[in-house]
C-alpha cells in the first residue's frame, strides 16, 4: 500500500512506524516519483534504494531515501488534452510551485523558492482554456504575484485573448501589487479576473507570530485602488485562532476587513497542518487542535472553545446573507446604520440561535422572511425598517424573477405601474437603450425575460422616493449570477 501527499511527506517514517500495513510512502513531489515506481513494477523489478523521495518498508525495517530533485515544471504533461467537454467546468491549474513567504500556517513556507511553468508553455495551457469556454480557471499558485513578471505576463495575455466569458481566479499578495500592473488592469473585462487576498488578521502581534510580513496598512490601500475600477471581484480572508488574536482582536480585524467592502469576505479556521511552523509551536501558543485532518483550532490561549463556536455562526451568517448575495443591499445598509459590522453579524447569529434556526434548512423565500424577521426586532435599524423592507425586495429580484415573494416583503402594484411595464416594452428606443440584447423579441417574450418592479424609495441613493427599477435575466453577472438593474429614469 503506498501513501504520498503533505499529510505523510513531512513525517513519513513516524507514519510508517505507526502504519503496519503501509508499504511505502511518496515524499514531496509525485509525478516523477510515482512514474519511476510504475516502470520498476511494470518490469518485475524492486530497486528501491536506487528511487529517490520515498520511505519504504523492507524486511520489517524502514529505510529512507534522498529527496527527489525539484522538478522542472514543464516536464509535467498538461492534464487537461484528453477531457473532452470542458466547457461551463471550473478547472484548477497550477503555473508555479513553492513560495517566498514564511508564513507559519502554511506548507508551502516549507520548500523554499519559486519554480514557474515557461511562459510558451503557460500561454499554450491558457490558450487550450479559452478555446474550450471553460467557466472559471483557479490558479493553485500559493502568491500568484511573487514574480511581478510573471503575474503581468499572464494578465497582459488573458486580456489580449478574452473570450468574454471565462474567469481567472488568482490568490495574490496585495501590497507587492505594483502601480503598473493596477494601471493595466483597469482595463481587463469585468468579470476576466477574481482576487483572493489573505488577511488573515489586522493585530500586527498575530502578523509578527506568524512571519506574515505584510502591512494591513498596504494591504487595504491596494484593495481600494482595484475596488474604484469596480472590474475584479476581491475576496478578503480572515483565520480564526492564530497566536495573541482574542475575541475583541477578531472583532477589529472583521471590521476593519469589512470597510474594504470586499465582493467575498471569508472567515476561516486554523488548521495545524503536518509539518508547519504553527503545528510545532502550538504547545507555545496554548492551540489546542482536533487529533484527526483537517487538524482545525479546537481553543487557544485567547479564544474559547464557545467563543469558536460563536465566531462559526458568525462566519455562517457571513456567507448565508453577504456572500451569497441573498440580501447583500439590505444587509450591507442595515450595517451601515448599525455602525458595527461585527456587532451586527454577532446579533444577527445569536437571534438566529435562539431560535432554532441553525437546526432547520430554510429555502430561499425563507431566509428572506427570517431576516426581515430580525431587523424587525433589531433596535439600531428600527428607524429605517421601511427602507430594508424595500431593499429585501430589491435583492430578491435581483436574483430570481418569482411571482412570490414573503407576505411581510410584499407591495401591491397599481394599474398605473402595471401598465407603465406594458408601455415600456413597446417603446424600440427603451429596448436601446437597456436591453439591447433583446432586440427582436416582443413585449410579451421581454415579459418572461425581464422585469420592472417599483420601490418606495431610491434605491441608487437609497433615500425617501419611488424608484422603478428593470431587472433584465437574460444579461446576468458573470460572477454573481444576478441580474443586471437599470433605475429607469
Amino acid at each position: 500500500m503506498v501513501f504520498g501527499g503533505p499529510e505523510v511527506s513531512y513525517d513519513a517514517v513516524e507514519f510508517l512506524e505507526h502504519c503496519p500495513f503501509g508499504d511505502l510512502v511518496m515524499k514531496g513531489e509525485g509525478e516523477r516519483t510515482y512514474k519511476n515506481l510504475l516502470g520498476m513494477w511494470s518490469d518485475g523489478s524492486e530497486y528501491y534504494s536506487k528511487i529517490d523521495g520515498i520511505v519504504y518498508r523492507k524486511n520489517g525495517e524502514i529505510f529512507e531515501n534522498p529527496n527527489a530533485k525539484p522538478l522542472n515544471l514543464d516536464d509535467i504533461p498538461f492534464v487537461y488534452d484528453d477531457v473532452s467537454d470542458l466547457k461551463n467546468k471550473i478547472i484548477y491549474y497550477e503555473t508555479q510551485r513553492g513560495c517566498p513567504y514564511n508564513c507559519q500556517y502554511c506548507l508551502s513556507s516549507i520548500e523554499k523558492g519559486v519554480r514557474f511553468l515557461s511562459p510558451e508553455r503557460v500561454k499554450h495551457d491558457l490558450q487550450f482554456f479559452l478555446d474550450k469556454r471553460v467557466r472559471q480557471v483557479k490558479f493553485v499558485d500559493r502568491t500568484f504575484n511573487c514574480s511581478h513578471e510573471h503575474a503581468m505576463m499572464v494578465w497582459k495575455y488573458l486580456m489580449e485573448h478574452d473570450n468574454g466569458i471565462t474567469n481567472f481566479h488568482m490568490e495574490i499578495t496585495a501590497d507587492i501589487l505594483k502601480d503598473e500592473a493596477i494601471e493595466m488592469l483597469k482595463s481587463a473585462r469585468e468579470g476576466l479576473f477574481q482576487f483572493e487576498i489573505g488577511v488573515q488578521s489586522t493585530n500586527e502581534r498575530t502578523i509578527d507570530a506568524v512571519k506574515r510580513n505584510t502591512a494591513f496598512g498596504g494591504i487595504s490601500g491596494v484593495v481600494k485602488k482595484i475596488s474604484e475600477s469596480g472590474n475584479i471581484h476581491q475576496h478578503l480572508d480572515l483565520i480564526v485562532g492564530l497566536p495573541y488574536e482574542n475575541y475583541e482582536s477578531f472583532a477589529n480585524s472583521f471590521n476593519a476587513v469589512y470597510a474594504l467592502e470586499p465582493e467575498q469576505f471569508q472567515l476561516g479556521f486554523l488548521k495545524l497542518l503536518r509539518g508547519s511552523g504553527l503545528r510545532k509551536d502550538a504547545e507555545k501558543y496554548g492551540i489546542v487542535y482536533a487529533d484527526e485532518a483537517p487538524y482545525e483550532v479546537l481553543y487557544t490561549d485567547e479564544l474559547s472553545f464557545d467563543e469558536i463556536l460563536r465566531l462559526k455562526d458568525i462566519e455562517e451568517m457571513v456567507e448565508t446573507f453577504l456572500n451569497s448575495g441573498k440580501a447583500l443591499t439590505a444587509v450591507k445598509y442595515a450595517v451601515k446604520t448599525a455602525g458595527n459590522p461585527f456587532g451586527f453579524f454577532e446579533a444577527l447569529s445569536d437571534w438566529w440561535s435562539e431560535n432554532g434556526y441553525f437546526d432547520v434548512s430554510h429555502s430561499k423565500m425563507e431566509l428572506y422572511d427570517r431576516i426581515f424577521e430580525f431587523l424587525k426586532q433589531y433596535k439600531p435599524v428600527k428607524e429605517k425598517l421601511d427602507m430594508l423592507k424595500e431593499l429585501l425586495r430589491y435583492d430578491i429580484f435581483c436574483g430570481d424573477n418569482i411571482k412570490t415573494i414573503p407576505e411581510a416583503l410584499e407591495r401591491e402594484t397599481s394599474e398605473e405601474e402595471k401598465q407603465f411595464e406594458r408601455d415600456f416594452y413597446m417603446s424600440e428606443d427603451n429596448i436601446e437603450k437597456y436591453i439591447p440584447k433583446l432586440k427582436g423579441y416582443t413585449p410579451k417574450q421581454l415579459l418572461r425575460m425581464c422585469r420592472i418592479e417599483f420601490f418606495d424609495m431610491d434605491i441608487e441613493t437609497q433615500d425617501k422616493g419611488v424608484s422603478a427599477v428593470l431587472f433584465d435575466y437574460y444579461d446576468r453577472d458573470i460572477i454573481s449570477n444576478k441580474a443586471k438593474a437599470f433605475v429607469l429614469s
